[in-house]
């Protein structure tokens, strides 16, 4: 089992900036994907960034631009950096990890953002 605990959410406002955290533990070897999802009220929830055993990033196109995710492989965490924040941007954000060889991920209890108008 892969624990994950997030942390950074709160309430800012439409313009400002967030940066979430997440760290991993348990039985952390043979992760390769680590990345953040999001579901908002009513919503199912999405994919919004995600890094990969080499490095590789990608983001949804909602978020391009405005969201960074990055890894540290040795103390396994993964961040997520949030500018230009809008208010569909609310939701709680979840960390997962993916473990190889079967691709079973693992899901954060999550952390809510609030982007006020």
């Amino acid at each position: 089992q892969v624990q994950l605990m997030e942390s950074g959410g709160g309430v800012v406002q439409a313009g400002g900036s967030l940066r979430l955290s997440c760290a991993a533990s348990g039985s952390t070897a043979g992760i390769n994907v680590m990345g953040w999802g999001r579901q908002a009220p009513g919503k199912q929830r999405e994919v919004v960034a995600s890094i990969g055993s080499g490095g590789s990033a990608i983001s949804a196109d909602s978020v391009k631009g405005r969201f960074t995710i990055s890894r540290d492989y040795a103390k396994n965490t993964v961040d997520l950096q949030m500018i230009n924040l809008e208010p569909d941007d609310t939701a709680v954000y979840y960390c997962y990890a993916t473990k190889a060889p079967w691709g079973i991920r693992f899901w954060g209890q999550g952390t809510q953002v609030t982007v006020s108008s």
